[in-house]
């Protein structure tokens, strides 16, 4: 009977598992889309802190670890870029990661940056941040565009 009931569990793992996976997947695709929108686009910092988890550990050498550098960028923002936009391209996750490639245009009429940004999360929720920026040029060597 233990048997039986070993066999059943694996098989249910190895149906059910990658299901949840890519459920889980998809919130947590969610989860940072929201924060995105209300923390960079909206610059409401009381709604996009609700996407962090316990802690929110930064590794942009220019931004402040925590939920409070988060913030102090935020008002940056708010301040200095009050119509800046972000607008992502493309979303992608594995497993707890979730990569946004972004057009970030801080003044309206400019350029602007290719980012990619890496979001780790833990039960749904946003604990660790990496990016990546990168200006777009004015000409390009090939003519394939940033996104």
């Amino acid at each position: 009977m233990r048997s039986q009931a070993f066999i059943l569990a694996a098989v249910l793992l190895l149906v059910a598992g990658p299901a949840f996976a890519g459920a889980q997947q998809e919130a947590n695709k969610k989860t940072v889309i929201a924060f995105y929108e209300a923390g960079l686009n909206q610059k409401d910092f009381a709604k996009a802190a609700q996407y962090f988890g316990p802690r929110y550990i930064q590794h942009n050498p220019n931004a402040a670890d925590g939920p409070e550098g988060f913030k102090r960028f935020v008002e940056f923002l708010r301040e200095k870029f009050p119509q800046s936009h972000s607008e992502i391209k493309q979303v992608f996750a594995d497993g707890d990661y979730v990569i946004l490639h972004v057009h970030a245009v801080r003044e309206p009429g400019t350029r602007g940056n290719a980012i990619v940004d890496i979001f780790r999360l833990e039960n749904g929720k946003i604990v660790e941040h990496w990016d990546v920026v990168q200006p777009i040029p004015e000409h390009a060597a090939n003519a394939n565009g940033m996104f």
